[in-house]
């Protein structure tokens, strides 16, 4: 059951932020202001070799506090090493068969980043969690969503660039399930990303009401 209560808490959060952090410590301050403000998911990239570390201390600290997972996950071995350290769920910017099958071993959320509709029917069919729209989010804006929903309605949609707190009603609209966000809630002070974190849950909660 471990894949389908990780996959519906978030989508019940609705967004998390992408964490790409030197230090434990810093990648700890962003989690609790992320908590703080009503964002208990986090997304730690493995574009930085300390991220199973960061991983493995926000996953000790916090507990079922915080669902955090591993981000530009590009093969099975960084899953595997992911998933040893505490990660709860497996993002990537690109589809690869063999992370899905990891995940699917170990019952952990796979959001591969798909541009094609081929693609993400094919990554759907081995079982992926959520379509991350990425990095096509950046060029088509909110409307992507509509484009892989019109053939297939219940596509999950994780979409991650571009989306701001002006524009992520619009998001929304168009059918998002989550959003990634980086800066709002990476940069700043605690409380800064707390404030950040905040807005974007109640224009979330207002939404979906």
């Amino acid at each position: 059951m471990n894949k389908a209560k990780t996959t519906l808490r978030m989508y019940e959060t609705g967004a998390l932020a992408i964490v790409r952090v030197e230090t434990i410590e810093r990648g700890l301050e962003i989690a609790e202001g992320c908590l703080e403000g009503g964002i208990d998911v986090l997304e730690i990239s493995y574009t930085l070799n300390n991220a199973g570390d960061v991983i493995e201390a926000i996953d000790k600290k916090f507990n079922d506090k915080i669902c955090v997972g591993a981000g530009t996950v590009l093969d099975s071995e960084t899953a595997r090493h992911a998933i040893l350290k505490g990660a709860k769920f497996i993002i990537a910017p690109n589809y690869d068969e063999g992370v899905a099958k990891i995940c699917n071993r170990y019952q952990i959320p796979y959001a591969p980043g798909c541009t094609t509709l081929s693609e993400a029917v094919d990554a759907l069919s081995v079982g992926a969690a959520f379509i991350k729209a990425f990095p096509i989010s950046d060029f088509y804006g909110p409307k992507l969503c509509k484009v892989f929903k019109t053939p297939l309605p219940n596509m999950p949609i994780l979409a991650s660039g571009g989306i701001t707190l002006d524009n992520l009603n619009e998001w929304l609209m168009q059918g998002v399930d989550v959003c990634g966000f980086g800066g709002l809630l990476t940069t700043g002070s605690k409380e800064e990303i707390a404030k950040n974190a905040k807005s974007i849950r109640q224009i979330i909660l207002g939404f979906r009401k």
